[in-house]
């Protein structure tokens, strides 16, 4: 079953927010959090239901649903004296938004664009399973305003596919790819490593075959086995192998240098892109600390210094917005010590982001080490900057408890 929100305090029913100092200098960009699937996948944790799970509430009254939300995010912006900003990004992600009908996004699109206004070039991406697409619906959606499709390919070899219990057919992805780029639309494709019983050449064969699609962008990540899904029963019970650590390093720098040679450049630890222009720019907005405004349930938001999430389940969720209450479940208030901690964390996974000026007076004495360590580049440190290097990549968890001891 999905993971539990967290622990905070409470979210008044009315929405309200306290802005704090500086709100409104960042960019805003919208989540819109899609929560159904077809089946659940075995690894899965992520706030998702099937058609048996829904109970109470039916796919088909969704689209209203979130138009509800945004429709009284606006009231909410207003009364808490929050300026309205422009929507730099907008990210359908679930789930699988698009066992919603196109026209449905469409739909959510418009009442973003009626709400805050769109900007000229925006970035509107939705994430897609490659068996939920077809001409038809990838016309619709870049009519309607989209301009980016992240697949969920993960693997090109069926064996890791069915341990995964993913059930598109891998042939299809080309197909699907090509249907994006026909419509104009910038194409990403998702992948995933060190599942039990993937091997290094199935791992070489499922790169190859994603480059032989020419996306515009990948992104590549290791599994993590979370408590209670059904594969972490599985291995918990001895029944799937737990992802070797080795292995999956290997799998990593295979990706890094598989990539590179084919001209795709990192500019986050699991992300690549053929240049900056097709890197995802709702993703970097969250790296890089700017608000949104989170849609649908179990959606996370952050704006002028407040962060909160909804309730899960789409039927509590229903009854919230339609109600004419606030759909979060809880909230918290950022202080100056978590902001700083969180824009360590995130901004030091992210290439040339990180200003050693931000880092405080220990830390950056410690980047000399880190650089002699090989884990931190020497001249992008001299230039002012943290760039994490392959090895550092690889480690990069460790490289932030260090910035942050």
């Amino acid at each position: 079953m999905p993971s539990a929100l967290p622990i905070a305090d409470p979210a008044p029913a009315d929405g309200l927010i306290t802005p704090a100092s500086g709100a409104g200098d960042v960019p805003f960009g919208v989540y819109v959090h899609v929560p159904f699937c077809r089946v659940r996948c075995g690894y899965c944790d992520f706030n998702t239901y099937t058609a048996s799970e829904l109970r109470g509430v039916r796919r088909d009254d969704y689209a209203g649903h979130a138009v509800r939300e945004i429709e009284w995010a606006a009231r909410v912006l207003d009364r808490s004296g929050v300026p309205r900003r422009p929507v730099s990004t907008v990210f359908f992600g679930g789930g699988t938004p698009t066992m919603l009908p196109a026209s449905d996004l469409v739909m959510i699109l418009r009442a973003i664009d009626d709400t805050w206004g769109i900007l000229p070039g925006a970035e509107v991406t939705t994430e897609a399973n490659p068996d939920s697409v077809d001409e038809s619906s990838l016309a619709t959606l870049r009519a309607g305003g989209f301009t980016r499709v992240s697949y969920g390919m993960q693997s090109a070899v069926p064996h890791v596919l069915a341990t995964l219990d993913r059930t598109h057919d891998p042939e299809r992805v080309p197909l699907v790819v090509d249907l994006a780029k026909q419509q104009g639309l910038d194409v990403s494709l998702d992948l995933i490593y060190s599942t039990p019983g993937e091997s290094l050449a199935d791992w070489r064969t499922s790169l190859d075959a994603a480059l032989a699609c020419e996306p515009d962008h990948v992104s590549a990540y290791s599994l993590i086995v979370e408590d209670g899904t059904a594969m972490g029963r599985m291995v918990a019970r001895g029944e799937l192998p737990a992802p070797d650590d080795d292995l999956a390093a290997d799998m990593y720098e295979l990706a890094d240098q598989v990539l590179g040679d084919a001209g795709y450049s990192w500019y986050e630890v699991s992300n690549w892109a053929r240049g900056d222009q097709h890197a995802s720019r709702h993703n970097l907005s969250y790296w890089k600390g700017h608000d949104w405004w989170g849609v649908g349930p179990g959606a996370h938001s952050a704006v002028a210094g407040t962060r909160w999430w909804n309730v899960k389940h789409p039927a509590a969720y229903a009854n919230r917005v339609l109600s004419g209450e606030s759909p979060a479940a809880g909230r918290e208030t950022l202080d100056d010590e978590t902001r700083y901690v969180e824009r360590v964390l995130l901004a030091a996974r992210v290439r040339g982001e990180l200003a050693t000026t931000e880092l405080g007076q220990e830390a950056r004495g410690r980047v000399a080490g880190l650089i002699a360590r090989g884990l931190v580049d020497g001249p992008a440190a001299v230039r002012g900057r943290i760039d994490l290097t392959l090895q550092g990549r690889l480690l990069a968890d460790a490289v932030v408890r260090e910035l942050l001891d």
